[in-house]
């Protein structure tokens, strides 16, 4: 007699119950920081910024991802580094809009608008738009 039987647990309620644990073991904004740079670093060694900008070619959304290090320097990094970082930082912040440029500092754990900025010397935002 065939009858079903449950021989392992699906996986969907693995990743659940794994994600659940952890949001449990993190109480402290200082912890949600330290782990966050911890696999940054584990990642790609000396990443402690990444910047994402969300990019349009040959018809098709892409993000651009940027690992910078302390002094703001790109860390030579490969394209499964970039993925694995950006895939990180979207899992930390899944509410985030991710359609515009973003700026994680693994120092602070904050995530900001990283919106393009000219000198005032160049004198590129005299447009009464830029000035509101």
């Amino acid at each position: 007699m065939n009858t079903d039987q449950r021989t392992r647990t699906a996986r969907t309620a693995q990743a659940v119950k794994g994600a659940r644990t952890a949001r449990q073991r993190i109480n402290t904004r200082a912890q949600f920081v330290r782990i966050m740079a911890s696999q940054l670093d584990k990642i790609a060694p000396g990443t402690t910024r990444v910047r994402t900008v969300p990019v349009t070619r040959d018809d098709r959304r892409r993000t651009w991802v940027v690992l910078d290090d302390a002094a703001g320097r790109p860390v030579a990094a490969g394209l499964d580094a970039h993925r694995a970082a950006y895939g990180l930082v979207q899992r930390a912040f899944p509410l985030a809009d991710w359609s515009v440029p973003r700026s994680y500092d693994a120092r602070t754990g904050v995530l900001a608008v990283d919106e393009p900025t000219a000198p005032a010397e160049l004198g590129l935002d005299t447009a009464t738009e830029a000035r509101q």
